[in-house]
């Protein structure tokens, strides 16, 4: 099975020695994604905009290795607070709309760069 490096060109570079994502078959692995503003790096410190930028970053991933929104069956989130799942979880359900892919959202020490959440993605495409 062959696997293809994705750099997606709407996506935050990467902070440390990994690439976006990687396709395998029809698998996309998108790598954890921060709130950071793609054109400009800036992070986002403001828990509702920073997850959509998150998700938006995640996204541009998937579509960067042919996929699209709906394809994606996976999300794992890390975030700083607890006290933030509310929140997280009105912009998620605004983001995905009906489309449902399994998640967990787990509450974690700290993440680089200070940011308040952070995503990993799959997604499988046809």
């Amino acid at each position: 099975m062959s696997k293809e490096i994705i750099v997606a060109p709407n996506a935050p570079a990467a902070i440390g020695p990994y690439c976006h994502g990687i396709k395998c078959g029809s698998m996309i692995y998108a790598s954890g994604q921060l709130p950071l503003v793609p054109e400009t790096g800036e992070l986002i410190k403001e828990v509702k905009p920073a997850a959509k930028r998150v998700l938006e970053n995640v996204l541009a991933i998937v579509e960067a290795g042919g996929g699209k929104k709906e394809d994606i069956i996976k999300m794992e989130v890390f975030v700083k607070n607890i006290g933030d799942f509310a929140a997280i979880n009105e912009v998620y359900a605004e983001f995905f709309g009906g489309h449902k892919p399994a998640r967990y959202l787990v509450q974690v020490a700290d993440l680089p760069a200070g940011a308040l959440l952070e995503i990993v993605g799959t997604a499988c495409v046809d």
